[in-house]
């Protein structure tokens, strides 16, 4: 590709987003964009586009109106932007009725459990100097809803017209025609739901709250997330400096900071050469308002392409330059592309999702007992938190340039049987012509 064609290329990426921009910034309640971070098994999304459920793929932005929902061995997790997540145990429904970006910034968030069983693990950012709390959450089912505006972590079950509240940390409030009522921390509420159709005069939903909640089998899949985060996200958010939390930790499990003359802080996956493109692998996927936007394969493909820049830094191939938070990416920012680049372009028509490469991924419902990681393959296919020591693969990988394979880490609920939880060892299999695994 000619450079002449391929800064045509950009001056047409330069004036989508400005007109993306426009419209967002017309509307009354600007358009929020939070992310698909982690799809297990069976799981589809409804991206309010009039086509109804599709699959879900990792990565997959989640925008107001979005219904998710996981089939009989599906999980999902939805991140906001300040790092608070939302998981869906297998079977479970959830409408995102609300996301709205006030014009003081203040993101209001309201979600409705249809069905199953769901796990909020809240931990909002409070603005200095405003006085105010973190950014609402508000959790519905039925008549009732669930409002947090400090950090809380609580599971909720909706079984019929019963809905049963956990809260392992925090404080929750419940709301519902029949009063507002606290629920503390190690408490669990049950609420008998009356629905509208049937409730007659004098008929109330009722509320008992007792101490201690009784455990139940996700809770162990629930406390594994919550542990990659608290072990990953601070240190990933800290190396950026930004006021976005969503996706952060995924930096520091795939990749390292490092600091190139010329291009300053840098980030940049492991397992990929110089020859690597950050466009390769993923997809377009039509939204309503926006049209088609790029969702990047990669586990870690949610931060580098939303804000900020991919450059081509000779001699070390592309990185990603952290910045321009104000200024969500419409498109992704390509900086100094090499000679014969070729620039991801979006459909011209149509509504269907396009896949580029290896195309988007969504991770087995089992984990395997080993992984194969390839060169060049940028951790596609690696699940998050599965393999310990990243790092030190992706080190024997440059070395000798040949796959390796790795032990993957066992699940808490499988590890407490066997006493091996945390265990994972590494080792350079003969070279093979095999493809970057694809857990889909």
């Amino acid at each position: 590709m000619s450079n002449a064609r391929f800064g045509k290329i950009l001056t047409v990426w330069a004036t989508l987003a400005a007109a993306f921009l426009v419209v967002s910034a017309s509307a009354e309640s600007k358009v929020r964009f939070i992310r698909l971070s982690e799809v297990q098994g069976l799981v589809q999304l409804d991206r309010n586009a009039g086509d109804g459920f599709d699959k879900a793929f990792l990565n997959l932005p989640v925008i107001e109106g979005s219904r998710l929902r996981t089939g009989r061995n599906g999980h999902a997790e939805v991140e906001f932007e300040d790092g608070s997540e939302l998981r869906l145990t297998p079977n479970s429904e959830v409408d995102f009725t609300h996301l709205a970006l006030e014009d003081d910034g203040q993101m209001i968030s309201a979600v409705q459990l249809v069905s199953g069983t769901v796990y909020a693990d809240l931990h909002p950012k409070k603005t200095g100097g405003s006085g105010r709390s973190g950014d609402p959450f508000r959790l519905s089912f039925g008549r009732e809803s669930l409002s947090m505006a400090d950090a809380a972590h609580l599971r909720v079950e909706l079984a019929g017209a019963t809905a049963t509240v956990a809260v392992f940390k925090g404080k929750v409030t419940a709301n519902s025609p029949s009063g507002t009522f606290e629920i503390a921390e190690k408490h669990r509420a049950t609420i008998a739901i009356v629905n509208d159709d049937s409730a007659g005069p004098g008929k109330k939903d009722t509320l008992v709250i007792a101490k201690n909640y009784e455990d139940r089998p996700s809770d162990a899949w629930d406390r594994e997330q919550t542990d990659y985060h608290d072990r990953y996200t601070s240190a990933g958010a800290s190396s950026i400096s930004s006021p976005y939390y969503y996706g952060a930790g995924d930096l520091s499990y795939y990749g390292n900071f490092m600091t190139v003359p010329g291009y300053g802080n840098v980030w940049r996956p492991y397992f990929v050469g110089a020859s690597w493109s950050p466009f390769q692998d993923g997809g377009w996927t039509f939204y309503p308002g926006a049209g088609y936007m790029w969702v990047s394969g990669y586990p870690w493909g949610w931060i580098p392409y939303n804000y900020g820049n991919w450059a081509f830094a000779p001699g070390v191939g592309y990185v990603w330059q952290p910045g321009n938070w104000d200024t969500r990416n419409a498109l992704p920012r390509l900086l100094n592309a090499p000679a014969g680049a070729i620039a991801p372009a979006a459909p011209a028509t149509g509504h269907q999702t396009v896949m580029v490469g290896l195309g988007l991924a969504a991770n087995s419902a089992v984990l395997p007992s080993r992984l194969t990681i390839n060169p060049g393959s940028a951790a596609f296919g690696v699940p998050r938190g599965s393999v310990n020591h990243l790092d030190h693969l992706a080190k024997k990988m440059e070395k000798n340039s040949r796959p390796v394979e790795a032990s993957t880490v066992l699940p808490e609920s499988e590890a407490t049987d066997s006493g091996q939880k945390g265990m994972t060892s590494y080792v350079t299999p003969p070279r093979t012509p095999n493809k970057p695994n694809c857990c889909q």
